[in-house]
């Protein structure tokens, strides 16, 4: 019982970390593509950019509390978020490209399915 009522409010902050950094994300693939600045998926590396940093200090300062240094803490969570990152820019490219989907949709899904991930990277192992 006593995992169960740590693990449920750190999944609530996790969520609500994840979901502002989702809202930066993709706010600034928007902003930009609609802007006529970039492509979205050139787009899409400058928000990933962006977000990290609301993510980062966000999991450490709030969702995982983590006493683990900044030096130790960042590069791990810069591996798991590129890797994810990788992952996204992968899935976005195949759902504009084969399945058509217009670029604000297949950025919303997306930025929907690749936070189990991060954050069972991150408390497992990020911020242990």
């Amino acid at each position: 019982m006593a995992l169960s009522n740590k693990l449920l409010p750190q999944l609530m902050r996790f969520g609500v970390i994840g979901v502002s950094a989702g809202i930066v994300h993709f706010s600034i693939v928007v902003l930009l593509v609609e802007g006529g600045l970039l492509q979205p998926l050139l787009a899409n590396i400058i928000a990933f950019m962006i977000s990290f940093q609301v993510s980062y200090f966000g999991h450490r300062l709030w969702t995982f509390q983590a006493e683990t240094q900044h030096r130790i803490a960042f590069p791990k969570l810069l591996l798991v978020s590129c890797t994810t990152f990788m992952a996204n820019e992968g899935l976005f490219y195949l759902f504009m490209s084969l399945f058509k989907m217009p670029y604000a949709l297949a950025l919303f899904v997306v930025l929907a399915i690749l936070p189990l991930f991060t954050f069972t990277a991150s408390k497992l192992w990020v911020f242990r």
